[in-house]
């Protein structure tokens, strides 16, 4: 999960990031401490997604073809309402509820003292931008090596080659 936060750390995110914070009204080490808090349940519910029967190709179908790399390449998008409707189908998929995004909001704020308002509505926009991150990464040469471990230390690499087997590697198998 480090890998995740380490990820969106990286100058390919900074903008996006700043974005984010700029819209709370957050510095950038409490817009940090907020996708902190919230990227761990976000990279739970991907790797309980990929544990399901045919996970592993709706991840892959998602990163394929959702084009969330555009919240990277563009963070002026991060403020759009379609780009929250983005993330919030996002959520649905990886926490399957709203009460359990309420409740990341919620343990979040007593983790970092943020408003549980505020991160109620960056969730879906960090949502969004976990899935540019690694939509964008897995557009990249050789990285298997760099994403293993992203969501818990996944070492097994899927027989299916390619974006599967990064993403079954990635998550735990496949």
């Amino acid at each position: 999960m480090s890998g995740l936060l380490d990820l969106l750390a990286g100058a390919q995110a900074r903008p996006a990031k700043q974005q984010l914070g700029q819209q709370f009204g957050l510095s950038d080490d409490l817009t940090q401490k907020a996708m902190s808090a919230l990227i761990p349940a976000l990279a739970a519910g991907l790797k309980s997604n990929a544990s399901q029967p045919g996970g592993v190709e709706a991840i892959i179908g998602a990163l394929g073809k959702g084009g969330h790399g555009r919240y990277l390449d563009d963070p002026s998008l991060l403020g759009r309402t379609e780009t929250r409707d983005d993330g919030n189908g996002i959520l649905g998929h990886l926490l399957g509820s709203n009460d359990l995004s309420r409740s990341v909001a919620t343990q979040a704020a007593q983790k970092t003292g943020i408003d549980s308002e505020i991160l109620k509505q960056m969730l879906p926009l960090v949502a969004t931008m976990v899935m540019g991150s690694l939509s964008k990464k897995s557009e990249e040469p050789d990285t298997l090596a760099q994403l293993t471990g992203m969501l818990g230390g996944a070492s097994q690499k899927s027989r299916s080659g390619g974006l599967g087997g990064m993403l079954g590697g990635l998550l735990g198998g496949g």
